[in-house]
């Protein structure tokens, strides 16, 4: 006797626990690390609820109605294509805030938080009142929106080349509504004339990779901006201009915190002291690889 399908109307409902087994499966299959993260955290968007909810629903054995398991099946597929997590959500995680995010602006990494720590820890000890950081190249904005959110008697000013990302950043700053965090579209080499000799940090998470380096991750490799990976040939050629504009926008003694690649903290530490900063210093983030250069202004 031939086999027949099951009309969908009787078919038995797909539950939620069974929907997250099997993204998973796709999304192991695809060579993604933190699969059963990503399953759950997909699920939780399509649902509109936290990964928490969503969990407590798998076990109680809820089921998924047609129309979000259609949706699911969809952004799943998008995920074992390696199009990251945070373009499909439209939001990423950093420090305590969620940034909004997309094609355009390179998505920010739990490393960078090692940076905006470095930073926080200078406003917090600097003798001014009201001191002044200023970020260069803020992409998503997130790290002058931390630094302004956790430093509320810091004045903090962020500076965009990129239109893209300067589109995503000014939707960033509109949300997070920092009336301390002052936007401006404009090149590094120029930022902020009106701030020469007055920041007490000068921070920055430039382009560090070299031209003919090819990221290992498909997300970076295929979706985050050239202009926010790409640093020239030894991938310092932002670097070089982020210690030049550092110079005269900080007062002496204040300190430039540059995030870069693990092996690059020798040659950082290098073409500061050929600048004139002193006391050059390399920090690890928290999976202990060199993530962050500082220095002090002469």
């Amino acid at each position: 006797m031939p086999a027949h399908s099951v009309p969908d109307d009787i078919r038995p409902a797909e539950t939620i626990a069974t929907s997250v087994a099997a993204a998973a499966e796709t999304l192991i299959a695809a060579g993604i690390a933190d699969a059963r993260v990503d399953a759950e955290l997909l699920l939780a968007h399509v649902l509109g609820a936290s990964r928490g909810e969503l969990q407590a629903a798998a076990l109680r054995g809820d089921a998924m109605d047609a129309t979000s398991d259609a949706h699911y099946r969809e952004l799943v597929a998008r995920r074992a294509a390696r199009e990251p997590l945070q373009h499909i959500t439209g939001s990423a995680p950093f420090r305590h805030l969620e940034l909004r995010v997309g094609p355009g602006v390179f998505v920010p990494r739990p490393e960078t938080e090692t940076l905006v720590q470095i930073a926080l820890d200078a406003l917090l000890a600097a003798a001014s009142p009201s001191p002044i950081a200023i970020d260069l190249g803020t992409g998503s904005g997130a790290i002058a929106l931390a630094l302004a959110t956790e430093a509320p008697h810091a004045r903090i000013f962020a500076a965009e080349n990129a239109v893209d990302a300067f589109v995503w950043a000014k939707e960033n700053f509109a949300q997070v509504g920092a009336q301390n965090a002052t936007l401006a579209f404009i090149d590094l080499a120029h930022a902020f004339p009106d701030l020469d000799g007055t920041a007490s940090v000068v921070v920055s998470n430039p382009p560090y990779v070299p031209d003919a380096a090819v990221p290992r991750d498909p997300e970076v490799r295929w979706f985050d901006p050239p202009s926010a990976l790409y640093g020239g040939e030894d991938g310092l050629d932002v670097v070089r201009q982020v210690s030049a504009t550092a110079l005269r926008l900080a007062h002496p003694g204040a300190l430039v915190a540059i995030e870069h690649g693990e092996s690059q903290g020798a040659a950082i530490r290098e073409l500061l002291v050929a600048d004139g900063w002193r006391a050059p210093a390399t920090h690890m983030d928290l999976t202990r690889r060199d993530r962050v250069t500082t220095a002090l202004h002469p």
